[in-house]
């Protein structure tokens, strides 16, 4: 073997990558309640592990999956491959399972299906990536098609398909069993044993012809009596315990082929099956993601590969960027935004404007659009440039009623100190609806300490909020902290126009009355309106 494969990986680089993954190392803080309030749950899930497993703050290894994926979404033929080879490691870690419990790794049966499983591994393997080496731009696709095709071109694995074929075609040549059973004075079996394992099956017969005939050795396939246990009323223990009887049997019949066989097993086999293994969770999730990014390619939506800027540049910058579980979910045309967090111009933004005007549809593409990237995988715009970050916090509404101890607005501020807690100038902090729970005066106040107290740590934050009044305390908040070294504050508005959300982000000074304004035109409440109904009564 050219090289070794027990550590090998389909998404890190490198075994010291991969090392320092598995020992807690560039892990960013971005959990399952995270990813739950993102949405990003409900359109890309796991079965067999948990998505936050495979965050990283690695460029390299970011940089490494990029191009896995790009393989995957460039070549389906891929995706095809990995899913025909699920069901068969499923399949040989069950067998596996099967055998520690029952203890027994001797089993004749259970060697060859195993080997029987990992050919047919190697077969699937080298049918769909060897053929696309031309194509593979990948490191790890191109290593893993380099590893199949040694394995299934060596002279290792032709002696194992023959010695394969040779004892399967012993074991599928089996028909019948004939079986020795002596008796004692009274007729009594005192004891049992296998004479010989034919390759022809035995036949019923006219019993009383030939009991009548005393003819038995002129065809001695033909049966002449039934065995008791194989009766209508024969148990399940019976019928287990007979089973099993027949499969010792014929594993001490072929006790010297299983044991030069388990010596392939062992030398060989189980080796390179171990390597097929444990990528089954890597595999799965590379599988899921990739189905996710083409179902948005597939409804036209543009997927980019971000651009990674130094983590010390705090930037996030994104054209035509979406939300892609919105978009997943609905047949309307996605609308898009451009977005930019920077140190030149701002790297906290208060978002205002109307209800269901996409606040928090925004405020979700920018998180998503973090994690995404963060796991490697493709952003939901068609440009973007992102700085990777040490952690996401999100403090969406929960939609709980007030608890007990503290009350709904004592929970809100409790959750928001826990972020205080933890987060770091390299932190995305993401607030939508905070502080709704208490009247405007009250949430204003707190939210502007809030937002002091985030501009002084200098992390990424878009608090999304109902409160224009907040907004209107910008310029004063920046007063407060740019002299303490606090970074810039800025607003952006979700767009209404004529009475209709346009579910466009624009960089500008809010202006609640506006808002109030297209409304109250909208359903005739303007003042105007209101006198026009009243004088034509």
């Amino acid at each position: 073997m050219s090289q070794d494969f027990s550590n090998f990986s389909l998404i890190f680089p490198n075994s010291e990558t991969q090392h320092d993954h598995y020992n807690g190392k560039n892990i960013p803080d971005i959990n399952m309640f995270v990813l739950e309030e993102l949405g990003l749950l409900e359109v890309f899930s796991l079965k067999n592990s948990d998505l936050d497993e495979y965050f990283t703050t690695d460029a390299e290894v970011i940089k490494y999956r990029l191009d896995v994926f790009r393989d995957m979404l460039e070549c389906p033929e891929i995706t095809k491959t990995l899913n025909r080879l699920i069901p068969i490691l499923s399949d040989i870690m069950e067998l596996r399972r099967l055998e520690a419990d029952s203890g027994d790794t001797s089993s004749y049966l259970e060697s060859i299906t195993e080997i029987e499983l990992y050919i047919s591994c190697i077969e699937t393997l080298y049918d769909g990536l060897c053929p696309l080496k031309d194509k593979l731009k990948s490191k790890s696709f191109i290593t893993l098609a380099e590893r199949i095709d040694e394995l299934a071109t060596s002279d290792y694995y032709k002696d194992l398909n023959a010695k394969l074929s040779e004892l399967t075609n012993r074991v599928r040549e089996i028909k019948s069993v004939t079986i020795g059973v002596n008796l004692d004075a009274q007729l009594r079996p005192s004891s049992a044993g296998v004479l010989s394992i034919n390759s022809e099956s035995f036949r019923s017969g006219d019993v009383i012809e030939k009991i009548l005939r005393l003819n038995f050795k002129e065809d001695e396939y033909t049966c002449i009596a039934n065995l008791v246990p194989f009766g209508k009323k024969q148990s399940e223990n019976q019928k287990t315990a007979l089973s099993l009887a027949f499969n010792s049997a014929i594993n001490d019949v072929y006790h010297q082929s299983l044991r030069s066989w388990k010596k392939i097993v062992q030398a060989y086999v189980l080796e390179n099956t171990d390597f097929l293994l444990n990528l089954m969770p890597e595999i799965e999730f590379l599988v899921k993601g990739t189905d996710f990014m083409r179902q948005l390619l597939h409804k036209n939506c543009a997927l980019c590969i971000p651009k990674i800027i130094n983590a010390e540049d705090r930037c996030f910058k994104a054209t035509e960027l979406y939300n892609p579980c919105v978009a997943l979910k609905v047949d309307d045309e996605i609308v898009t935004n451009d977005i930019t967090f920077d140190k030149e111009n701002a790297l906290i933004y208060v978002l205002t404007g109307p209800n269901r005007g996409g606040k928090s549809v925004i405020t979700c593409a920018i998180g998503i659009s973090q994690a995404l990237m963060q796991l490697g995988m493709f952003v939901p715009a068609k440009r973007a440039e992102i700085s990777i970050a040490d952690a996401i916090f999100t403090h969406f509404p929960t939609g709980a009623d007030d608890t007990i101890d503290k009350g709904r607005l004592g929970e809100e501020c409790a959750r928001l100190g826990e972020i205080f807690d933890a987060v770091s100038k390299y932190s995305l902090v993401l607030l939508d609806e905070s502080l709704s729970s208490t009247g405007s005066f009250e949430a204003s106040y707190i939210a502007a300490e809030v937002l002091a107290g985030l501009s002084r740590v200098g992390c990424r934050c878009l608090f999304s909020t109902h409160l224009h009044e907040l907004a209107a305390e910008i310029d004063n908040i920046n007063a407060r902290t740019a002299p303490e070294g606090g970074v810039t504050i800025d607003t952006l508005v979700a767009g209404i126009e004529e009475g209709k959300r346009s579910f466009k982000i624009v960089r500008a000074k809010p202006d609640g009355k506006s808002y109030a304004r297209d409304i109250a035109d909208k359903y005739g409440l303007s003042y105007e309106s209101i006198l026009n109904k009243i004088n034509t009564k």
